[in-house]
C-alpha cells in the first residue's frame, strides 16, 4: 500500500505567465510596478487612517485591515513570481509550495470576510443611522475582524492539511505562476475526492455565503433609499457605498471568472490571466478606488500633504 504521507516530489516547476521569452523584461518591470504600487498605496491608506482622527470610524477600521490584507495577499505571490522572472528559475520547493498555498487561502478568505463586514457597516449606517454608534461599537468591530481571522485560518488550515497528505509522483510541472490549489490537485497521484468535497464546502462558507450577505445588505440599502427618494440621500449613499461596491465587483468578478465561467480551449492560459488579475491587479486598484472616490480619504491626504509642506 502506498503511503500518502510521503511525497517523492521535492520541488515543483512553475511555468509562469503565458508570455513570450523576449517580453519577460517588459512584464517584469510592469509587475514590479504593480507590486510596489500595491504595497505603497495600501500603506498610505493605513497611514492616513492612523494619523487622521476623523477616519477613526468603523468603516475605516475595516478598510485599514483590508489594506493590510491586500499587502499580505499580494506579497504571498508577487515576490516569488518576480524572482523567478528575474533569475529565469521556475522551481519552488515542496514546503515552499504548501506554505504559499496556505497563505494564499488565508488572505484570500480574509478579504472576503472583511468585505462582508464592511457591507454590514454600510447597511447599519444607511438603514439604521440613529443606532449606528450603538450597533457598530469598537467591541463589535474588533469581534468581526477576529472572527474573520479565525474562520480564514481554519479554512486555509483544513485545505493545507488535506493537501499535505496527498502524494505527488513523477509530474511536477504546474501550469501556473504560483501554487494554486486546483493545479496541485490535478498533479496528485492520490485520490482527491475529499479535497474536492472540502473545496465545495469551504468555498460555500468563504465565498458564497459572504457574497450573499453583501447582496442582501445592498438590497436593504437600495430599499431604504427608494423609500425616501432624494438627490441628497442618493448622493450620500453613493459616496459611502460606491468605493466598497467597486472593490466587491473586482474581487468577486475575478473569482467568478476564474472558477465559475465554463472552460474553453485555452483553459490554462485563461485561468492564469484571470488569476493574475485577482492576485496582483485587484489589490493594487483598491487604494486608487478609495482615494479617488472617497472624499474623506482625499481630505485626509490633502491634510497630510499640507502638514508635510509646512514642516519643510
Amino acid at each position: 500500500m502506498r503511503n500518502n504521507n510521503q511525497s517523492t516530489v521535492s520541488e515543483f516547476i512553475l511555468l509562469g505567465l503565458p508570455i513570450r521569452k523576449e517580453e519577460q523584461g517588459m512584464y517584469y518591470a510592469l509587475f514590479l510596478l504593480v507590486y510596489l504600487s500595491t504595497v505603497l498605496g495600501n500603506l498610505l491608506i493605513i497611514l492616513l487612517i492612523r494619523l487622521d482622527s476623523r477616519l477613526h470610524t468603523p468603516m475605516y477600521f475595516f478598510l485599514s485591515h483590508l489594506a493590510l490584507t491586500d499587502i499580505s495577499f499580494s506579497s504571498v505571490i508577487a515576490p516569488k513570481m518576480l524572482m523567478n522572472m528575474l533569475t529565469q528559475s521556475q522551481s519552488i520547493s515542496y514546503a515552499g509550495c504548501i506554505s504559499q498555498d496556505f497563505f494564499f487561502l488565508l488572505f484570500g478568505s480574509l478579504d472576503s470576510f472583511l468585505l462582508t463586514s464592511m457591507a454590514y457597516d454600510r447597511y447599519v449606517a444607511i438603514c439604521h443611522p440613529l443606532h449606528y454608534n450603538n450597533i457598530m461599537s469598537h467591541i463589535l468591530c474588533s469581534l468581526l475582524v477576529m472572527t474573520s481571522w479565525v474562520l480564514s485560518f481554519a479554512a486555509a488550515l483544513v485545505h493545507t492539511l488535506l493537501l499535505a497528505h496527498l502524494s505527488f509522483h513523477g509530474d511536477n510541472i504546474l501550469h501556473h505562476f504560483f501554487c494554486d490549489l486546483s493545479a496541485l490537485l490535478k498533479l496528485s497521484s492520490s485520490d482527491t475526492t475529499i479535497n474536492e468535497l472540502f473545496i465545495h464546502i469551504v468555498g460555500t462558507m468563504v465565498i458564497t455565503l459572504p457574497f450573499v450577505c453583501i447582496l442582501v445588505s445592498y438590497v436593504h440599502i437600495g430599499a431604504t433609499i427608494l423609500r425616501a427618494p432624494s438627490i441628497k440621500g442618493i448622493c450620500k449613499a453613493l459616496s459611502t457605498c460606491g468605493s466598497h461596491l467597486s472593490v466587491v465587483s473586482l474581487y468577486y468578478g475575478a473569482i467568478i471568472g476564474l472558477y465559475f465561467v465554463p472552460p474553453s480551449n485555452n483553459t490554462n492560459d485563461k485561468d492564469v490571466v484571470v488569476a493574475a488579475v485577482y492576485t496582483l491587479v485587484t489589490p493594487m486598484l483598491n487604494p486608487f478606488i478609495y482615494s479617488l472616490r472617497n472624499q474623506d480619504m482625499k481630505n485626509a491626504l490633502g491634510n497630510l500633504l499640507r502638514k508635510g509642506k509646512f514642516s519643510v
